[in-house]
């Protein structure tokens, strides 16, 4: 049996709403655990002060300079010992899941008794890093804990100013909108970046994220460093058969209200059959004896509305591969930032394919290193030193389709481009 329970008030309360609670949880586990117990009641204790009491400091396994995160108490006696001395320290161990998160049963049951012997039993699928979190043990238990985990293939993901754990989606191995192999390129990049995760030596964080389609099940638009997007080039795909099963069932309402009008760059248009074009960039299907959905492919910015919507009425094109994007992050010195589009398209079919999206990733990391100040992101750099010189330190092409942020006014004249670029350089120099 574990000591007596300390008052925890506070915590009692978030027991009482709709939804399962963790403190529930941790109670369960202070039925055995004397960890479990003084957790409850260090957290007790920060929810009535409204203070965070813990501190880092350096905790790590053989092998490794980071993966693990420290924290010791700071909550201690008039004699400066831990008032909770049971969870005195609560270290997290991050691990890195495999792609598209495949686990089977049995391997979640092993993580389970694993942690049960040698961590408070705490464990979060997944982290916002993507790491499966080992959550609270002493620096005692840290190795051991590894070394067990270690046994099991898995290894400890990125922590600190170091390359950190990658996510990719299930996509390719359960989803239709998948345009590329996401688990096959994760693990090219992740492979070839071990050592950058396991022993920090960059000015902060560098994260990847893969996503099959537009939809982002990562968020790696939002989030990653370097995000990498499924998408295709050709004509969105279409069934006739499965148009008009559709149709039948949801109508022209539907239709309507949830596709053509939600369609961003408006290029769906519904039309009678006799009236549709015949141009090589329009994909057309009938919904019943008259009416057909016709798309403007050379509009569609492959969003995947109208494919979520009607799926196998719709569907991604054959021509798939994926768009690279750099520069998301949440907030830090300048606030949010979303990735900026650099390689509108790559096959990554092939290992061959893939490995130049590995020496894309290098290059992009070498730049980081160099060019990045302490604690400051890829998008952070980037807006601080112009995209042009971004894109020139990794050897990529200026391209139309390198879109930070969309321009408000489209008339842009571009019959006499170079003749303006020519004047600005005259410009520039006659100031110096």
């Amino acid at each position: 049996m574990a000591k007596p329970m300390h008052p925890t008030p506070m915590l009692d309360e978030l027991e009482k709403g709709p939804w399962p609670s963790f403190v529930s949880g941790l109670k369960r586990l202070a039925k055995e655990k004397d960890y479990a117990v003084d957790i409850l009641g260090h957290l007790e204790h920060s929810y009535k002060t409204r203070r965070g009491y813990w501190k880092g400091g350096t905790v790590s396994v053989f092998g490794y300079g980071g993966g693990i995160i420290p924290r010791f108490t700071e909550i201690k006696d008039d004699k400066g010992k831990p008032l909770f001395p049971d969870a005195a320290e609560f270290h997290t161990l991050r691990v890195m899941p495999p792609p598209g998160m495949h686990y089977d049963t049995g391997t979640l049951r092993k993580f389970c008794d694993i942690w049960e012997r040698h961590g408070s039993g705490l464990i979060a699928f997944h982290g916002q890093s993507g790491d499966i979190m080992f959550q609270g043990a002493t620096s005692e238990n840290v190795q051991k804990a590894f070394d067990e985990i270690n046994e099991m293939g898995f290894d400890l993901g990125g922590a600190g100013p170091a390359v950190r754990t990658s996510m990719s989606c299930v996509g390719h191995a359960r989803c239709e909108q998948s345009c590329y192999d996401e688990a096959r390129a994760h693990r090219a990049v992740i492979n070839t970046f071990l050592d950058d995760i396991h022993r920090p030596a960059l000015p902060y964080k560098f994260k990847f994220k893969f996503s099959g389609c537009g939809n982002d099940c990562m968020n790696s638009i939002q989030r990653a460093d370097m995000a990498v997007i499924g998408t295709w080039r050709d004509n969105i795909q279409t069934d006739e058969a499965l148009a008009k099963k559709w149709f039948a069932k949801h109508g022209m309402n539907e239709l309507v209200n949830d596709v053509v009008a939600r369609c961003p760059t408006k290029a769906i248009q519904v039309k009678a059959i006799k009236d549709l074009r015949k141009d090589a960039h329009l994909s057309s299907v009938a919904l019943d004896a008259s009416q057909a959905l016709e798309i403007d492919n050379k509009d569609c910015v492959r969003c995947v509305h109208c494919i979520n919507v009607m799926t196998g009425a719709l569907a991604p094109g054959k021509d798939r591969g994926a768009s690279i994007l750099v520069g998301g992050k949440r907030t830090l010195k300048i606030g949010d930032l979303m990735g900026t589009m650099v390689i509108p398209f790559m096959k990554l079919d092939t290992d061959e394919d893939r490995e130049k999206l590995v020496e894309l990733a290098q290059r992009a990391i070498d730049f980081f290193a160099e060019n990045a100040l302490e604690h400051e992101r890829t998008g952070e750099m980037i807006e601080r030193i112009g995209l042009v010189n971004f894109l020139e330190g990794v050897g990529i092409d200026v391209d139309a389709n390198m879109i930070a942020t969309p321009r408000t006014n489209p008339y842009v004249r571009i019959d006499d481009w170079e003749g303006e670029v020519a004047k600005g350089e005259a410009r520039k120099k006659a100031a110096a």
